[in-house]
């Protein structure tokens, strides 16, 4: 933007002030909404192209992917058993203890992860997308629970095509208030969940790998553990900003040998050891354990839930694989999780089982303790390749979260690029990246082995499991439509499953569980302030005054191009109408820019551009560029480009006869005018947002406010992506808006 002429229309003595609140939406209808609050004159409607499209495939595509799926999905949860048994028992346990954890942790695989999660939880996704935000997003389009929803989103069921039973429940949940309240809580609540959870299982993950190297050398301190993680996590972090594209290929194959490794070592010392331990499949021993154990093996589920971490990552990861096969990605995830996720961990926690049942005092490190004689070195060599796959995994689904919350309006619009072509939830977020990175650290530096952060790990995931059971079970009864005598009682199977590890979790909070929660908390005060700016900016975003006088010939005509640069995705022309209003001037030709991003690698020439003439104003265009995340570059120049469609989308109406007007007439008119318009001068307008406080605010809305305002200048700039394609002059237009 150097070589530019920057002209400051701030300067002039008076500022651009926004001050009349946005009439509300009409809920009032049962089936039909209101849609004129968010129609704005000449906006393009919801195209097509814009959303990922459905393929279908089968065969070799579909092994092909589920291939994949391993390498994405299951470093994580694929890596717990180096560290389960340690964080579960707190000295050497007895033959029936053991049974009694054994037989929880296969059932839990069992029920939780594939029966909740990978046949029931991963049918719920919002176009693609998972994660708590996904299913709460989902949920407001189906139901009326969120006034922001816009009409073109609304895919609310007619009453008359859901039973009875789906209505009266949907009819509750929509006027009741409070449920709103709560459901909008809880989803923001469980974002910030697992987020936090991001920064501790890179950092649980990479301590269980490391520490195997006390089984080789028993007097390492815990200072050399703690700076060998440090360096791994950091590295891990420092290349983030490449892309793991080049190296994803290789994720799938190390975690496949990982899996493998534990298969192999679980069938080993079960048939070296115990092959006793195979009665744990009967869930008489789990209750047992707690009929036994009470208080104090209901505690110990703190430590078991460590077996199914990353489960709430599953549908957010989903995203994290190619686009072009949107309709399997489900059915691979399944495929990778029956056939070799879950039979190698059954077999990894079998087989360690086996081992501590003849040498007890190996809980401490069960999975290096039991590795069979000569492999040592192998698998320490996997198991940390293994973590840092797990940890990369995370790393890119809490950017993936971001993301989503960004889409949202939870979460301030920071920098962000897409670092592959063909995977639309690999990206970069150099903010959130550091944040990470030094949230991690800081998280080894403090709790230096995985058994003091196992005391601190899983509460969130505990939370978060129970917060999806509830959400998805209402997807089921509103989305899905399935009748609720079907869903109440698969809903209390799960709620009461869940509630037993939540409620155990919680017991962690005073031995560090605090931690991370305590950051989730910070970090849903931080959103939800950034919400209630938003709504507060929303509040005087339209003036008291009528619609200016668009085609008023009292206007003053400026010469030249005037384009318009209004916000990514927004199909409002409120720039240009406040420049008109406050100036009473019009460009000789105005251009309403749009640039809109969708969810797919590249747009075909045939949906990239849209030029529509907006009614009733001379000269007056709308130009709207649809880029995909892996399309590059507008050419040299924007403004050449603009003017080219422009003039084809003239000649194009000329040809099609849309005037009654004679073509010579026209091209005097329009096409003249044009030339002579982008001959004359070229000047982009970009609107500079300043929040100016209320002096009668109050003391905490005033304190929320500034953190809002301090959150919005960590955005980006809306003109940051066309910068370098522009050659004119370019008006800041400084929009003082008082909140």
């Amino acid at each position: 933007m150097s070589g530019n002429n920057t002209l400051s229309i701030l300067k002039m003595a008076d500022e651009i002030d926004l001050s009349t609140p946005r009439q509300p939406m009409d809920h009032d209808s049962d089936d039909d909404s209101d849609k004129s609050s968010y129609i704005s004159l000449g906006a393009p409607s919801a195209h097509e192209g814009d959303i990922e499209q459905r393929e279908e495939f089968g065969g070799w595509y579909l092994i092909g992917l589920a291939y994949k799926a391993t390498g994405v999905i299951y470093g994580d949860i694929g890596t717990s058993p180096l560290y389960v048994y340690s964080s579960t028992f707190t000295s050497n346990p007895s033959y029936e203890d053991l049974l009694g954890v054994l037989s929880i942790i296969i059932w839990t695989l069992t029920l939780l992860v594939t029966v909740k999660y990978v046949i029931f939880v991963l049918h719920a996704d919002d176009q693609g997308g998972g994660g708590i935000l996904a299913l709460y997003s989902l949920l407001r389009r189906y139901a009326r629970i969120d006034s922001s929803t816009r009409p073109e989103h609304d895919e609310r069921f007619p009453s008359a095509d859901m039973r009875p039973s789906n209505r009266y429940i949907r009819r509750l949940l929509e006027e009741n208030l409070t449920a709103h309240v709560i459901l909008q809580f809880f989803s923001i609540l469980g974002f910030c969940l697992m987020v936090a959870d991001g920064a501790l299982t890179p950092a649980q993950s990479v301590l269980g790998s490391i520490q195997g190297l006390n089984i080789w050398w028993p007097s390492m301190d815990t200072s050399s553990v703690v700076i060998i993680t440090c360096v791994i996590l950091a590295v891990i972090f420092l290349v983030q900003f490449k892309g793991t594209g080049r190296l994803a290929h290789l994720f799938a194959p190390v975690v496949i040998v990982w899996f493998l490794l534990n298969i192999a070592f679980g069938i080993y010392n079960l048939i070296r050891n115990d092959t006793s331990v195979l009665k744990a499949f009967s869930p008489y021993y789990a209750g047992n354990y707690f009929v036994r154990q009470g208080t104090t093996a209901w505690k110990s589920l703190g430590g078991v839930l460590l077996a199914f971490t990353g489960l709430p990552y599953y549908q957010v990861w989903r995203q994290c694989m190619p686009i072009w096969a949107h309709s399997v990605r489900g059915k691979a995830i399944r495929i990778s999780w029956i056939c070799l996720g879950y039979p190698s961990l059954l077999l990894a926690y079998i087989g360690q089982a086996a081992y501590i049942s003849n040498n007890p005092s190996a809980y401490s490190n069960p999975f290096f303790n039991a590795v069979p004689p000569g492999t040592y070195w192998p698998a320490l060599i996997i198991s940390i390749l293994a973590t840092i796959v797990a940890s990369q995994a995370l790393i890119t689904g809490t950017f993936q979260l971001i993301s989503q919350a960004m889409k949202l309006s939870c979460f301030p619009e920071i920098k962000f690029r897409h670092t592959s072509g063909r995977i639309r939830g690999q990206i970069y977020i150099p903010l959130a990246n550091w944040m990470l990175g030094l949230g991690t650290i800081l998280v080894v530096i403090v709790y230096h082995d995985t058994t003091r952060l196992g005391r601190a790990y899983g509460t969130c995931v505990a939370m978060i499991v129970f917060l999806t059971t509830c959400l998805v079970s209402l997807i089921a009864i509103i989305v899905w439509r399935i009748h609720p005598l079907v869903v109440f009682p698969i809903f209390l199977a799960f709620a009461c499953l869940d509630s037993l590890y939540l409620s155990s979790a919680l017991t962690k909070i005073p031995d560090g569980a605090w931690f991370t929660l305590l950051i989730a908390l910070l970090l849903t005060f931080l959103v939800y302030i950034w919400r209630y700016g938003k709504e507060s900016q929303h509040d005087d975003l339209v003036d008291r005054n009528s619609r200016p006088r668009w085609a008023d010939p009292r206007l003053l005509v400026i010469q030249g191009v005037g384009i318009f640069v209004e916000k990514a995705g927004e199909r409002s022309d409120r720039l240009m109408t406040r420049f008109r209003r406050k100036f009473n001037a019009r460009h000789e030709v105005t251009v309403i820019f749009h640039l809109i991003p969708v969810p797919r690698p590249k747009v075909s020439p045939d949906d990239e551009y849209r030029v529509d003439r907006v009614p009733y104003q001379p000269n007056t265009y709308r130009v709207v560029i649809r880029r995909g995340f892996d399309d590059v570059g507008f050419g040299p120049d924007l403004g050449a480009l603009i003017h080219d469609r422009l003039h084809n989308h003239i000649c194009g109406r000329i040809s099609r006869g849309l005037f009654n007007r004679t073509p010579d007439m026209f091209q005097e008119s329009d096409l003249a005018t044009l030339e002579t318009a982008f001959t004359t001068q070229i000047a982009y307008i970009i609107g500079k947002q300043h929040y100016k406080i209320r002096p009668d605010t109050k003391r905490f809305r005033r304190l929320a406010l500034e953190v809002f305002i301090w959150l919005q200048g960590l955005a980006g700039s809306e003109f940051s992506e066309i910068e370098d394609y522009v050659e004119g002059d370019i008006c800041e237009i400084r929009i003082v808006q008082d909140i």
